[in-house]
């Protein structure tokens, strides 16, 4: 899908030809319109189509008359049956008249700037408008490594109830999502190291603060990241102890049950062998029966009380 942006008086507007300063946006384009801004713009289409690329690591190409910037950003996928993030490459491509952006899919991203929830942003200032873009992508990793803590500290908060297998399953994913996080993160920093020596094209006033403020969120959240990944490790091993520990209460329990349960069985089998009746015990005594049940109680009765003082049940 090819979508044309230029912003008049702070208010963005939908446009049907190519401007000088207006705003690109392909998402998950088709080759033809992919050729078209290449042929359109002089460019290569391996740099147009390289955000499509899922494998893409974020680095930043410097041509004769444009600069390639591929960052990761942060997407909502459903990975095994469940609601989980990673990360796809954006494709941002500056000309001095002209500014295209590139994605696999639509992303709340460059959304926020379609639906004008940006202050201050115009199209026609290309370096300001790539570091905004950036910043928000810095602000949308934040939010959702806040939703993965929320998610991680309602399975430690079950851990007193109902604790389940599937709960070590959440905590995985959830920590297969920091590491994807971490490593885009580690190389969007590398990229944002390059534009802070980057001058081709002219920055205003502002621009430099803004990149100072980007390269300030890209760190607060690749040590949130790290703090949660140390987080759910913790919490991982904490429910994986109480599993097993819950498992040897069990076992322990079903022991002393099971020790109980077979002081009659070694009765009723002694008593039960064929044999004389004048070697068994109580076998002339009226209500002989009883006695030898009265006395097989007892002996439980005792096993029971020695087993509860040593914590068995």
């Amino acid at each position: 899908m090819l979508n044309i942006y230029k912003t008049d008086d702070r208010i963005i507007r939908e446009i049907e030809s190519f401007e000088p300063g207006c705003w690109i946006k392909l998402t998950s384009p088709t080759l033809e319109e992919c050729t078209e801004i290449s042929e359109q713009f002089h460019m290569d289409i391996a740099d147009v189509r390289a955000a499509l690329d899922d494998e893409e690591s974020s680095r930043m190409s410097l041509e004769d008359d444009y600069t390639l910037i591929l960052m990761d950003i942060p997407m909502a996928e459903v990975r095994n049956n469940r609601h989980t993030y990673t990360t796809i490459p954006l494709g941002i491509i500056i000309r001095k008249d002209v500014l295209i952006t590139i994605c696999s899919e639509e992303t709340a991203v460059l959304r926020t700037f379609v639906e004008q929830r940006v202050r201050e942003f115009s199209t026609k200032k290309q370096m300001r408008f790539t570091y905004q873009i950036i910043y928000n992508s810095c602000m949308v990793y934040q939010s959702l490594l806040r939703s993965i803590d929320r998610k991680r500290t309602e399975i430690e908060e079950r851990i007193d109830q109902d604790t389940e297998d599937v709960d070590l399953i959440d905590l995985h994913e959830l920590e297969s999502n920091l590491v994807y996080f971490a490593t885009s993160l580690r190389a969007n920093g590398v990229v944002l190291d390059r534009l802070t020596r980057y001058g081709r094209l002219r920055q205003y006033e502002e621009d430099q603060e803004l990149l100072e403020d980007v390269i300030i969120e890209n760190k607060q959240a690749i040590e949130m990241t790290q703090i949660y990944r140390d987080i759910i490790n913790g919490t991982r091993e904490l429910l994986s102890t109480v599993i097993n520990n819950r498992l040897n209460n069990a076992m322990k329990y079903l022991a002393a049950i099971t020790i109980v349960m077979s002081i009659p069985t070694i009765i009723s089998g002694l008593w039960g062998m064929n044999v004389a009746g004048d070697w068994m015990p109580f076998s002339a005594v009226p209500h002989g029966f009883g006695i030898i049940c009265l006395i097989t109680l007892a002996i439980c009765v005792v096993a029971w009380i020695i087993l509860r003082k040593r914590k068995m049940l």
